[in-house]
Protein backbone atom coordinates (compact mmCIF):
# COMPACT_ATOMS: atom_id res chain seq x y z
CA UNK A 1 0.00 0.00 0.00
CA UNK A 2 3.02 2.24 0.22
CA UNK A 3 3.09 2.71 -3.58
CA UNK A 4 -0.48 4.02 -3.82
CA UNK A 5 0.68 7.67 -3.60
CA UNK A 6 3.26 7.17 -6.35
CA UNK A 7 0.63 5.64 -8.67
CA UNK A 8 -1.65 8.60 -8.08
CA UNK A 9 1.13 11.05 -9.04
CA UNK A 10 1.81 9.15 -12.25
CA UNK A 11 -1.90 9.21 -13.12
CA UNK A 12 -1.99 12.99 -12.67
CA UNK A 13 1.08 13.48 -14.89
CA UNK A 14 -0.36 11.19 -17.58
CA UNK A 15 -3.59 13.22 -17.47
CA UNK A 16 -1.66 16.49 -17.81
CA UNK A 17 0.33 15.03 -20.72
CA UNK A 18 -2.86 13.85 -22.49
CA UNK A 19 -4.56 17.23 -22.01
CA UNK A 20 -1.47 19.01 -23.36
CA UNK A 21 -1.47 16.74 -26.42
CA UNK A 22 -5.16 17.39 -27.06
CA UNK A 23 -4.62 21.16 -26.75
CA UNK A 24 -1.71 20.97 -29.23
CA UNK A 25 -3.86 19.01 -31.71
CA UNK A 26 -6.68 21.55 -31.38
CA UNK A 27 -4.29 24.45 -32.08
CA UNK A 28 -2.81 22.62 -35.06
CA UNK A 29 -6.28 21.93 -36.47
CA UNK A 30 -7.21 25.61 -36.14
CA UNK A 31 -4.02 26.72 -37.90
CA UNK A 32 -4.52 24.30 -40.77
CA UNK A 33 -8.14 25.35 -41.30
CA UNK A 34 -7.47 29.06 -40.63
CA UNK A 35 -10.33 28.98 -38.11
CA UNK A 36 -8.24 30.52 -35.37
CA UNK A 37 -7.13 33.69 -37.10
CA UNK A 38 -9.04 36.51 -38.67
CA UNK A 39 -8.22 36.36 -42.34
CA UNK A 40 -8.29 40.14 -42.68
CA UNK A 41 -9.56 42.12 -45.63
CA UNK A 42 -9.59 40.50 -49.07
CA UNK A 43 -10.68 41.31 -52.59
CA UNK A 44 -12.05 38.78 -55.07
CA UNK A 45 -10.84 38.22 -58.62
CA UNK A 46 -12.07 35.55 -61.02
CA UNK A 47 -10.41 33.32 -63.60
CA UNK A 48 -11.97 30.98 -66.18
CA UNK A 49 -10.46 27.53 -66.72
CA UNK A 50 -11.46 24.73 -69.08
CA UNK A 51 -10.58 22.19 -66.37
CA UNK A 52 -9.89 22.73 -62.66
CA UNK A 53 -8.92 19.10 -61.98
CA UNK A 54 -9.04 18.40 -58.24
CA UNK A 55 -8.92 22.05 -57.14
CA UNK A 56 -11.05 22.67 -54.05
CA UNK A 57 -12.45 25.69 -52.32
CA UNK A 58 -10.05 26.96 -49.64
CA UNK A 59 -7.07 25.85 -51.77
CA UNK A 60 -4.14 28.29 -51.56
CA UNK A 61 -3.53 31.04 -54.10
CA UNK A 62 0.22 31.57 -54.35
CA UNK A 63 2.75 33.88 -55.97
CA UNK A 64 6.32 32.61 -56.01
CA UNK A 65 5.49 29.93 -53.43
CA UNK A 66 3.99 32.41 -50.95
CA UNK A 67 0.31 32.12 -50.08
CA UNK A 68 -1.46 35.41 -50.79
CA UNK A 69 -5.04 34.18 -50.67
CA UNK A 70 -7.46 31.29 -50.98
CA UNK A 71 -9.92 29.94 -53.51
CA UNK A 72 -13.27 31.30 -52.39
CA UNK A 73 -15.61 29.56 -54.82
CA UNK A 74 -15.65 27.32 -57.86
CA UNK A 75 -18.63 27.43 -60.19
CA UNK A 76 -19.52 26.81 -63.82
CA UNK A 77 -20.29 29.46 -66.43
CA UNK A 78 -23.58 28.31 -67.95
CA UNK A 79 -22.88 30.13 -71.23
CA UNK A 80 -19.53 28.61 -72.18
CA UNK A 81 -19.32 25.71 -69.67
CA UNK A 82 -15.95 26.82 -68.34
CA UNK A 83 -15.09 26.59 -64.66
CA UNK A 84 -14.98 29.94 -62.87
CA UNK A 85 -12.63 30.18 -59.90
CA UNK A 86 -13.18 33.04 -57.45
CA UNK A 87 -9.98 33.87 -55.58
CA UNK A 88 -9.95 35.87 -52.36
CA UNK A 89 -6.65 37.76 -52.36
CA UNK A 90 -5.37 39.36 -49.15
CA UNK A 91 -5.72 43.15 -49.36
CA UNK A 92 -2.01 43.62 -48.76
CA UNK A 93 -1.39 42.21 -52.26
CA UNK A 94 -3.51 44.76 -54.12
CA UNK A 95 -0.65 45.55 -56.50
CA UNK A 96 -1.02 42.56 -58.84
CA UNK A 97 -0.81 43.82 -62.45
CA UNK A 98 -3.88 43.36 -64.66
CA UNK A 99 -1.91 41.09 -67.01
CA UNK A 100 -1.24 38.57 -64.23
CA UNK A 101 -1.70 34.95 -65.35
CA UNK A 102 -3.22 32.10 -63.33
CA UNK A 103 -2.36 28.40 -63.49
CA UNK A 104 -3.68 25.41 -61.59
CA UNK A 105 -0.61 23.65 -60.22
CA UNK A 106 0.05 20.57 -58.12
CA UNK A 107 2.18 20.52 -54.98
CA UNK A 108 4.46 17.54 -55.53
CA UNK A 109 3.78 14.59 -57.80
CA UNK A 110 0.39 13.63 -56.37
CA UNK A 111 -0.15 16.53 -53.96
CA UNK A 112 -2.98 18.96 -53.50
CA UNK A 113 -3.74 21.48 -56.21
CA UNK A 114 -3.49 25.25 -55.84
CA UNK A 115 -3.71 28.36 -58.00
CA UNK A 116 -0.38 29.89 -58.92
CA UNK A 117 -0.35 33.51 -60.06
CA UNK A 118 2.41 34.91 -62.25
CA UNK A 119 2.45 38.72 -62.09
CA UNK A 120 2.68 40.61 -65.36
CA UNK A 121 4.27 43.98 -66.09
CA UNK A 122 1.32 46.36 -66.54
CA UNK A 123 1.08 49.52 -64.47
CA UNK A 124 -2.61 49.02 -63.64
CA UNK A 125 -3.63 46.60 -60.90
CA UNK A 126 -6.31 43.96 -60.43
CA UNK A 127 -9.26 45.19 -58.40
CA UNK A 128 -12.25 43.54 -56.74
CA UNK A 129 -14.40 41.82 -59.37
CA UNK A 130 -11.76 41.79 -62.14
CA UNK A 131 -10.99 38.75 -64.29
CA UNK A 132 -7.60 37.18 -64.85
CA UNK A 133 -7.51 36.83 -68.63
CA UNK A 134 -4.53 34.50 -69.07
CA UNK A 135 -5.10 31.06 -67.56
CA UNK A 136 -3.67 27.57 -67.80
CA UNK A 137 -5.91 24.70 -66.74
CA UNK A 138 -4.96 21.76 -64.55
CA UNK A 139 -2.83 19.07 -66.11
CA UNK A 140 -4.45 15.69 -65.70
CA UNK A 141 -1.97 12.95 -64.93
CA UNK A 142 -4.22 10.31 -66.48
CA UNK A 143 -4.30 12.17 -69.81
CA UNK A 144 -0.54 12.51 -69.86
CA UNK A 145 -0.06 8.82 -69.16
CA UNK A 146 -2.54 7.78 -71.86
CA UNK A 147 -0.92 10.14 -74.39
CA UNK A 148 2.50 8.74 -73.53
CA UNK A 149 1.30 5.15 -73.81
CA UNK A 150 -0.49 5.84 -77.10
CA UNK A 151 2.52 7.61 -78.59
CA UNK A 152 4.85 4.80 -77.49
CA UNK A 153 2.67 2.14 -79.06
CA UNK A 154 2.29 4.12 -82.28
CA UNK A 155 5.99 4.95 -82.74
CA UNK A 156 7.35 1.42 -82.37
CA UNK A 157 8.07 -0.22 -85.72
CA UNK A 158 6.25 -3.47 -86.17
CA UNK A 159 8.51 -6.46 -86.09
CA UNK A 160 7.82 -9.24 -88.54
CA UNK A 161 9.06 -12.78 -87.94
Amino acid sequence: MKHKGIGRGIEIWVGVFVLGGLAALAMLAMQVSDAGGGGGATFRVHADFSNVGGLNEKAPVMVGGVRIGRVGEISINKENYRAVVGMDINAGYDNLPIDTSASILTAGLLGAQYVGLQPGAEEFYLQHGDRVAITQSAIQLESLISQFMFSQGKSKPSESP
